[in-house]
């Protein structure tokens, strides 16, 4: 049995005029019309370069990527949207597919004479629609719009038709782009069952899509694109963690950046300015580790994160505490601690040296957080206490409220 998709040597560009020049007035257009500013430069910006991908029959496969990596363009390629520059696209069945928000559509058109017009442009004959046609309205839950101009319909609207359309017209692969997104909780469970359905059946489907979960839950296999490049391929578990690595990666690295930027222009604060206590201890420098001993600031959900805390004594003490606390955007205290609670007996300390303070499996809401680090004495005088000294962020696919992610199961049981 042939692959249901076949893309060999895939190549896909388009042009871009950039104006080299500022808004002018038309006086200043007429009086230096061969002005060398006001010539447009045009450069081809390059999606896809010899991109070569198989998709066997009746497998559902997710693509997931960064926004610009190239992953709508791919269906459009498929579904004949776009015509590639070179290689050949080779599709073996019916496709159907719904990529744009009411592509297809003509606005003035009533629901009814969209649904012919679609059945038709995907290879129905009027015979053909008219047999699905109550099917389509009912699925969709437009009875009562059905006769009137697809301009007055709502954005969900127009998806609940177009997906309707695409889906009853018995396709052998359904390209479906992340417009599901637009319709309401209710309807995209009913495109999940539907696309379910259409799983069971031996039906080739690709999905695009930024819901990581879905993929992982609904979908045979993962492609991760980047740039217009295949990164990985294959079991969706293994392609999503990659792909949430290398997100982590490239936002670590942006945060560096960051804070290179505010260091060379004086506003750095990786030793906060919101600071106080008499200098006995100071803390001369924070860190925060990944299980790997990697620094970073970008953290997943339920990732060990490491802090270390560089001191410097300059006034010797055995009256000593050292502790941490974590506080949301909002200023809320997440968690604190300290060695005196924790009850960890401290050495009498040289000159300088570290200590650390492993937090295991933080399972932290999403979002970005501020450390509060500080060494005092057991009566609370402070030697260094500084405020917001660092900020971090944890990223989850779960999007549940509050601060802390608690360990929890549903049970259900019924008579």
């Amino acid at each position: 049995m042939p692959p249901a998709v076949i893309l060999k040597g895939i190549s896909k560009g388009f042009k871009q005029t950039t104006l080299r020049r500022d808004y002018i007035t038309l006086k200043s257009l007429f009086l230096n019309p061969f002005s060398r500013k006001g010539r447009p430069k045009e450069e081809t910006r390059v999606v896809f370069q010899d991109l070569n991908l198989e998709i066997s029959q009746g497998i559902s496969l997710g693509v997931i990527g960064r926004n610009g990596s190239g992953k709508s363009t791919l269906l459009k390629v498929m579904t004949g949207i776009y015509k590639p520059d070179s290689g050949t696209v080779q599709m073996n069945g019916r496709v159907s597919s719904l990529i744009e928000l009411g592509a297809g559509f003509h606005p003035e058109f009533t629901g009814r004479e969209n649904v012919f017009i679609n059945g038709t442009i995907l290879g129905l004959s009027r015979k053909e629609i008219e047999k699905r046609f109550d099917r389509i309205v009912r699925f969709a839950e437009l009875e009562s719009f059905i006769d009137v101009p697809v301009r007055t319909y709502s954005s969900g609207m127009y998806v609940r038709l177009g997906f309707s359309v695409a889906v009853n017209v018995d396709p052998d692969i359904l390209l479906v782009d992340e417009v599901l997104a637009v319709g309401d909780e209710s309807f995209s469970r009913k495109c999940i069952d539907r696309m379910t359905t259409f799983k069971k059946s031996g039906k080739t489907i690709v999905l695009v899509t930024h819901d990581l979960p879905t993929v992982e839950r609904f979908c045979d296999q993962a492609l991760w694109l980047d740039s217009g490049c295949i990164q990985a391929q294959g079991e969706p578990r293994q392609v999503i963690d990659a792909y949430r690595q290398a997100v982590a990666r490239r936002d670590d690295e942006r945060y560096k950046e960051e804070q290179s930027k505010a260091a060379s222009s004086g506003t750095e604060r990786l030793i906060s300015k919101d600071r106080w206590g008499n200098g006995d201890i100071e803390i001369i420098r924070v860190r925060l580790r990944d299980s790997r001993g990697q620094e970073r600031h970008v953290f997943q959900d339920g990732e060990d994160i490491l802090v270390e805390m560089d001191f410097q004594v300059n006034r010797p003490t055995l009256d000593c505490v050292f502790g941490v606390g974590v506080f949301d955007g909002k200023g809320t205290c997440c968690y604190g601690t300290n060695t005196d609670l924790d009850e960890v007996v401290l050495p009498p300390f040289q000159e300088t040296g570290q200590i650390k303070i492993k937090l295991e499996q933080v399972h932290l809401i999403e979002g970005n957080y501020l450390l509060d680090v500080a060494v005092h004495a057991h009566d609370g005088h402070n030697y260094d206490y500084q405020s917001g000294c660092m900020s971090f962020a944890v990223r989850s696919t779960k999007k549940d409220a509050g601060i802390y992610r608690i360990p929890h199961r549903w049970i259900v049981e019924q008579e």
